[in-house]
């Protein structure tokens, strides 16, 4: 039996940002036989072929051709990115005349207090000069690095009244003393391996050291940094490997970006998805028109679990329980994409994939956020469902989720991409 959640908390910790999370499926993928295309290159896709592209080294999208005819794309979707704090280029604050702080700005919507006080460290992209050339290369500290401290309740006698952060003045992460104002520049070259003046430009994240664990009284819970919506990822991309050969034409998307609205070249509203999907029916002789009336996207990011402390914020009806199965998201404004078609089509699959659902709505009075669904169906207009594993504290550092939900979502998308989807004029034949 396959422990799900030790091969997820690797994954999780080997990626730190999006951009390891991109290189990691990367070498699994090359593993399992796919091949990497360029998107400046010329594509001669051949029935049985496996394949990858990627986007900004952050957003990926991996296919296979079946053998035989097929008659549609079979999607999943998930994202990369996590909330967190980006790291100006001038990066050293001298402070007090005492101490050397990190520039940062908010990345996404996090729950600041949930940063404080636990050992950070930093890792992304550089860019960086060899020779007469320009290269971009992954870098990753590695070590307790940075904190920020809570002001003591003896001086801040409203730390426990809703505290507001200020992230110019509250969440700047410590670095040092004050003679460490000159060092920061020159530990992300020496980590890097190259000389400090050829370190042109960086996209550099602070990240939580905290690792994951399995915990509770009969172990039923997961908690980790990132599991919005790395857990999607690994078992969206699990589900895609384990798959066997269907009558529809498999694929896996995992974009970046949409912590903060997707609207990026490598997000879910860029043109990637319909880029990747226009080309690959153009190189195998297909008419993208007629193979996306036949298709069906699966949007998969975390939702939010009935919380202990608070069962007064979720919806009086749809109550998601952690370990319960996979969540189905509905939004009368179309937050999410799901409606009734799609619910019934994606849930009967389940059904005979032994996998339970569940269904998740907003408080009609609390508002919530959008994915990648409706965001990617702008761009290729498929029927798409909203899915999710139930989880607390979404977006804080440190997340807790079910630990049987993974592989209820690595079944699910093993099933999925063996269906296959037909549109008629009065629902779905799923077969």
């Amino acid at each position: 039996m396959e422990n799900w959640n030790e091969r997820l908390l690797s994954f999780i910790a080997e990626s730190p940002t999006a951009f390891h999370a991109c290189r990691n499926l990367a070498k699994r993928l090359a593993a399992e036989g796919y091949t990497e295309l360029r998107e400046q290159d010329a594509w001669d896709l051949k029935k049985g072929g496996r394949y990858f592209v990627r986007r900004n080294a952050s957003a990926l999208i991996a296919f296979r051709i079946p053998e035989g005819e097929w008659k549609g794309f079979l999607m999943m979707a998930a994202h990369a990115d996590s909330p967190s704090f980006k790291i100006k280029e001038h990066a050293a604050v001298p402070t007090a005349g005492m101490y050397t702080r990190l520039n940062v700005e908010k990345y996404g919507g996090m729950i600041c207090a949930s940063w404080l006080d636990r050992p950070l460290s930093v890792a992304g992209r550089a860019i960086v000069r060899e020779g007469e050339k320009i290269s971009a290369k992954l870098l990753n500290v590695d070590r307790d690095l940075l904190l920020i401290p809570h002001v003591a309740i003896h001086m801040d006698r409203s730390a426990n009244d809703g505290k507001k952060f200020d992230p110019n003045t509250d969440m700047l992460p410590l670095f040092g003393d004050a003679a460490a104002a000159e060092k920061f520049d020159a530990l992300i070259a020496d980590t890097l391996g190259v000389r400090q003046e050829d370190v042109l430009a960086k996209d550099l994240f602070l990240y939580p050291r905290t690792p994951g664990t399995v915990w509770g009284a009969a172990e039923e819970y997961i908690s980790s940094p990132r599991l919005d919506d790395l857990q999607c990822v690994f078992g969206c991309t699990e589900g895609f490997l384990r798959a066997a050969e269907g009558t529809s034409l498999p694929v896996l998307c995992v974009f970046d970006n949409e912590e903060v609205g997707s609207g990026t070249k490598q997000g879910a509203g860029s043109t990637f998805l319909q880029d990747v999907l226009a080309r690959t029916a153009e190189s195998l002789g297909a008419d993208l028109r007629r193979c996306l009336a036949s298709s069906f996207l699966i949007s998969a990011d975390n939702a939010h679990a009935v919380h202990p402390n608070h069962p007064e914020y979720a919806d009086r009806n749809d109550r998601p329980e952690m370990n319960k199965g996979i969540v189905i998201k509905y939004n009368a404004n179309q937050r999410y994409t799901t409606d009734a078609v799609s619910a019934a089509a994606f849930a009967e699959l389940c059904k005979k994939a032994g996998v339970p659902t569940q269904r998740f709505t907003n408080r009609a009075d609390l508002p919530g956020g959008s994915t990648l669904g409706n965001i990617s169906t702008a761009h290729v207009s498929v029927d798409s469902v909203d899915i999710g594993l139930a989880q607390l504290a979404m977006h804080s550092a440190y997340e807790t989720a079910g630990a049987r939900d993974t592989e209820y979502l690595i079944r699910a998308a093993e099933s999925f991409y063996v269906a296959r989807f037909l549109r008629e004029e009065d629902g779905i034949s799923l077969l």
